[in-house]
């Protein structure tokens, strides 16, 4: 269930969300535990554009052990976070994004998220041989967005309705 912002006036419109995915370079997964406990694990990843999140991992471990229990998660990233301490305040830009998590088991699809992972961090290099090296030592991950949200700070909203954005 989608909740409405409290702070309605600092929501970002869902293209300025997507500007935020695709310029970010990592965020924090959080998962549900085995045990009911919740996990956060920075990762990098890359948007498809599609609603689609796709991040690479090791085969087995916590998070993989989460993914195969419950598929809730929610993944977030920060743009932008200036403390300016004579306001007493943070200057923030930043993401979230909530929907399904699962491990891919179509090797198309593992490639295609491989190569999308490589152009988005080695850009001009043919991932290839790595790829092909490394495809049966490492699960794929996508996650299906059902929602995404971003946010700033009141002071960047006063600014850019200042400058007439």
């Amino acid at each position: 269930m989608e909740r409405k912002m409290r702070r309605f006036r600092q929501q970002l419109a869902v293209e300025d969300a997507v500007k935020i995915l695709n310029g970010c370079t990592n965020g924090v997964l959080s998962l549900v535990d085995t045990d009911g406990e919740p996990y956060g694990v920075p990762i990098s990843y890359v948007y498809d554009g599609c609603n689609r999140l796709y991040l690479h991992s090791a085969s087995s471990g916590r998070k993989i052990d989460c993914v195969k229990a419950d598929s809730r998660c929610s993944f977030c990233v920060v743009s932008q976070d200036n403390i300016v301490p004579e306001e007493f305040t943070t200057y923030f830009r930043s993401v979230i994004v909530a929907g399904k998590i699962k491990i891919l088991t179509d090797i198309e699809e593992i490639r295609q998220g491989l190569v999308m992972l490589s152009d988005k961090y080695c850009p001009g290099i043919d991932p290839a041989k790595e790829i092909d090296k490394f495809i049966n030592a490492v699960k794929v991950l996508r996650i299906d967005i059902d929602s995404i949200t971003g946010k700033e700070s009141i002071e960047l909203v006063r600014q850019r309705q200042m400058l007439g954005h």
